[in-house]
C-alpha cells in the first residue's frame, strides 16, 4: 500500500470516528433512555408477579381459615368475609360458599350463589360454565326436567369443556321424563364420541343396559355386517 493510500485510509477512519462521536453526542440519550425503560419494565414485571403471588397466597390462607370453621353455616359466614381483589378470586370464593351452603342444606341459596357467578360477564367462560353446571345439579328438585335440559344444552355446545358431562345430564333428564328413546340417542352419541373418558363411557354403558339396550351386542352386530 502506498503512503498516499495509507494516509487516505487514516483520514477516512478519523472522519468515521468523528461522525460516530457526533452521533453519540446527539442521539446517545435515546440509547440510555431505552436501557432505562428496559430495566424499569423488567423491575415492574417482577414486582407485579410478586404482588400476584402474595395476593394468591393471602387469598388461599383466608379461604383455608374460613373452611376450618366447625359448621357449614359458620363456614359460609366466614367465606363471605374473605377479601377478594379480582373477579376470578370472587368466583372461587363464591363457589366454595355455595358448596358449604349446599352442605348446610340450603340448596336454593347455593344454586342462587352459583348462578350469580354464571351470569357474570367479566369472568372467564370456564368459571361461568362450571358454576352453571353445579347450579343446575342443585336445582333438580326445583326445576322440571325440561327446564334443566334447556340449561344443560347451553353447556353442550361444541368447544365447551363440559360438553360430554352436560350431554350425560341431558340424557338423565330424558330418562326422568320417561323418554327412553331420546335418552338412548344421546347416550349413543356420548359413547361414540372420540373425547369420551373411560369412566364416562362406563356410566353411559350402564345407563344403556338399564334402559334395555346392550351396547356390546349392538357393536358385535354392526361389526358382522
Amino acid at each position: 500500500m502506498s503512503q498516499s493510500d495509507s494516509f487516505i485510509e487514516e483520514v477516512t477512519d478519523e472522519v468515521r470516528r468523528d461522525r460516530l462521536f457526533a452521533l453519540m453526542k446527539r442521539y446517545g440519550w435515546i440509547a440510555v433512555l431505552l436501557v432505562v425503560l428496559i430495566v424499569a419494565g423488567a423491575a415492574w414485571n417482577e414486582w407485579r408477579k410478586a404482588q400476584e403471588r402474595a395476593s394468591a397466597q393471602a387469598l388461599g390462607d383466608a379461604l383455608l381459615n374460613a373452611l376450618e370453621q366447625g359448621e357449614p353455616a359458620e363456614r359460609v359466614a366466614a367465606l363471605q368475609t374473605v377479601p377478594t381483589e379480582t373477579p376470578g378470586q370472587e368466583a372461587v370464593a363464591a363457589m366454595l360458599e355455595a358448596g358449604e351452603a349446599a352442605e348446610a342444606g340450603d340448596t336454593a341459596a347455593a344454586a342462587d350463589r352459583l348462578m350469580s357467578v354464571a351470569d357474570r360477564g367479566d369472568l372467564p367462560q370456564v368459571y361461568r360454565d362450571l358454576a352453571r353446571f353445579k347450579a343446575l345439579g342443585l336445582s333438580a328438585d326445583a326445576m322440571s326436567p325440561e327446564d334443566r335440559r334447556a340449561g344443560y344444552e347451553t353447556l353442550a355446545a361444541p368447544g365447551s369443556g363440559l360438553r360430554l358431562l352436560a350431554l350425560e345430564q341431558i340424557a338423565l333428564t330424558y330418562i326422568e321424563a320417561g323418554e327412553s328413546v331420546e335418552a338412548l340417542d344421546v347416550l349413543r352419541g356420548i359413547r361414540d364420541d372420540a373425547e369420551v373418558t373411560s369412566g364416562l363411557r362406563q356410566r353411559v354403558t350402564q345407563l344403556m343396559v338399564a334402559l334395555g339396550e346392550s351396547p356390546a351386542g349392538e357393536d358385535a352386530a354392526a361389526g358382522s355386517e
